[in-house]
C-alpha cells in the first residue's frame, strides 16, 4: 500500500487495511475496518469511522502517528479497570454479556432507533440483576435525546438501574447537558461534546458535565488527551472507538498514565469483534486489562486484510488525511 511522503518522512514504513465483522450491530455498524501503520515505536491504528470527513479524521491520523513514532508516557499503574459494554440487545443477552470478564461496572447502550424507553429499562434491570447491587451501571445515549426526552427518560433509567453512576451524552447540545445537571441528580458524562468539538474544553467551562469521556484517536493522541485532562480538571473515563487490540493499546496507555483514574474505563470492547489482529486480544479478567502494548500478528493481519476495493478506499483516505496535516 502506498504511503504518503509526509508519513514516510515521519518514519512510517508500512501500512495495511483490515476489516473484521462484529459480533452484533453496534454504533449502527456490523463490520469494523481501519488501517495499521508501522513506525519506529511499533504498529499503531488509524480507524476513523466513515461518517468522519478528512478534516475530522486528521486527528485520528495524528494519534496514530504519535503512537507509531513516539514513546508512550510512563505508566502509573500496571493494569486498568474496565467496564462491560452492553449493546442494544434483549434483556437475557444483555445479562449474559454483563458477566463476561468479571467487570464490576457496565455501560448499557440506550436510545437506539431500534429500541424504546421500556425496552431500555428492561435491559438495565436485567443487567442490574445479573451483576448484583454493588455493581456500577452507566448508560450511553449517544446524544439521541432532546432535553425534554432526557428529562423524562433519565429518572426512568435511574430507577431501572437502581441508581446510575452517570448518563453519558444524553443530549447533543452543551446547554441541554448543563440544564440536565441543574434539574436532575444523575451525574452527566460528555463524550461527543469532547471528541467532536472544536474546543474539547468548552464542556468543562460550561459546567455541562461531571465526567469527561476521552478517546485517544478522535482527540489526536495520548499526549493531547493528558494535556486536556489536566486543563479540564474533571474526572476522566478513557473509552475505545471500537478499535482492534492494537488501537485499544493506545487507550490503555492513556488510562495507565493519568494521575487519577476513579472510574472504570470503556476499553474492554475487543469482545465486540469476531476476530482480532493480535494473538492474545485484550480481553478483561476480573474486570481488569493489563497495561502493555500488544503487537499484531502477520498471520492475523493477512487473515483480516481488507479486500482490494476497501483497501483502495483506505489508501485514498490516508492520503486525504495526510494532506490535512
Amino acid at each position: 500500500m502506498r504511503i504518503p511522503p509526509a508519513l514516510r518522512e515521519r518514519g512510517i514504513d508500512r501500512a495495511l487495511a483490515w476489516s473484521i465483522p462484529m459480533t452484533t450491530r453496534f454504533r449502527r455498524i456490523t463490520e469494523r475496518d481501519g488501517m495499521l501503520l508501522r513506525g519506529p515505536e511499533g504498529w499503531a491504528e488509524f480507524s476513523p469511522f466513515w461518517d468522519y470527513d478528512a478534516v475530522e479524521s486528521a486527528a485520528w491520523l495524528r494519534a496514530a502517528l504519535e503512537d507509531a513514532t513516539t514513546q508512550r508516557p510512563a505508566p502509573l499503574r500496571t493494569e486498568v479497570e474496565v467496564n462491560a459494554t452492553i449493546p442494544v440487545l434483549p434483556p437475557v443477552l444483555a445479562a449474559r454479556i454483563a458477566t463476561v470478564g468479571g467487570a464490576r461496572t457496565a455501560k448499557v447502550k440506550v436510545a437506539d432507533p431500534g429500541s424504546d424507553l421500556a425496552a431500555d429499562a428492561q435491559r438495565l434491570e436485567a443487567v442490574r440483576e445479573a451483576m448484583g447491587p454493588d455493581a456500577r451501571l452507566r448508560i450511553d445515549a449517544n446524544a439521541a435525546w432532546t432535553l425534554e426526552e432526557a428529562l423524562e427518560a433519565l429518572p426512568v433509567m435511574d430507577r431501572a438501574a437502581g441508581g446510575l453512576e452517570y448518563a453519558e451524552q444524553p443530549c447533543a447540545a452543551l446547554e441541554d447537558l448543563a440544564a440536565l445537571r441543574r434539574a436532575l441528580d444523575v451525574p452527566i458524562a460528555a463524550d461527543e461534546s469532547v471528541r467532536r468539538a472544536e474546543d474539547p474544553l468548552r464542556v468543562a467551562r460550561a459546567e455541562a458535565a461531571d465526567v469527561l469521556v476521552m478517546k485517544v484517536q478522535p482527540l489526536g493522541g495520548v499526549t493531547r488527551c493528558l494535556e486536556l485532562a489536566e486543563q479540564a480538571g474533571l474526572p476522566v473515563v478513557v473509552s475505545s472507538a471500537l478499535e482492534s487490540s492494537v488501537g485499544l493499546g493506545a487507550g490503555i496507555a492513556l488510562a495507565a498514565a493519568l494521575p487519577e483514574l476513579p472510574h472504570a474505563c470503556g476499553l474492554a470492547t475487543a469482545t465486540l469483534l469476531t476476530g482480532d489482529l493480535v494473538e492474545q486480544p485484550l480481553r478483561a479478567a476480573d474486570g481488569m486489562l493489563p497495561a502493555h502494548r500488544p503487537a499484531p500478528s502477520e498471520e492475523l493481519m493477512s487473515r483480516h486484510a481488507a479486500d482490494d476495493s476497501l483497501a483502495a478506499r483506505w489508501e485514498e483516505r490516508l492520503a486525504a488525511c495526510a494532506a490535512q496535516l
